[in-house]
């Protein structure tokens, strides 16, 4: 995992709420760091995309969420935590994550989103507007899944 293959960097500050009674951030709290990076990513866009991707996001639902620790985080240190869309499908998006403390990797992950309708709650095809707003942002291109190009 390179960091510079990261389209965005959001730095946090590890909280007391966050660690446990050894002082290192319990385990769940790096899916907490993930879905902060999720809200960055999407508020980086609207930026510069227009505001109906804000809808876009909100018919996103979460199907599946991984971790890998490498090194654990501490009270009080500064991490940052990267994340891109690294692959698009017909109806999803896989994201993926890296935390680190300076050069150093902490942990890596996954979430992959499903888009769904918001009357039936069922898959449907990703916006166009949404998948050209993404492949516009992201640094490094995400694997787009065959078929979906």
């Amino acid at each position: 995992m390179n960091r510079r293959d990261f389209t965005l960097q959001h730095r946090l500050r590890v909280r007391w709420s966050e660690v446990d009674m050894q002082g290192v951030v319990f385990n769940p709290q790096y899916l907490v760091y993930f879905d902060v990076a999720v809200a960055e990513y999407w508020r980086a866009m609207a930026a510069s995309h227009p505001a109906a991707l804000h809808d876009y996001a909100l018919r996103l639902y979460t199907v599946k969420a991984t971790i890998e620790f490498h090194q654990s985080a501490h009270y009080d240190e500064e991490i940052d935590v990267s994340c891109r869309v690294a692959r698009i499908g017909r109806s999803s998006l896989g994201f993926a994550f890296g935390l680190w403390r300076g050069e150093q990797q902490l942990a890596s992950g996954e979430i992959i989103y499903v888009y769904a309708d918001s009357e039936t709650k069922r898959p449907a095809p990703l916006p166009e507007p949404l998948r050209s707003a993404i492949l516009g942002y992201e640094r490094v291109p995400p694997e787009v899944a065959p078929g979906d190009s």
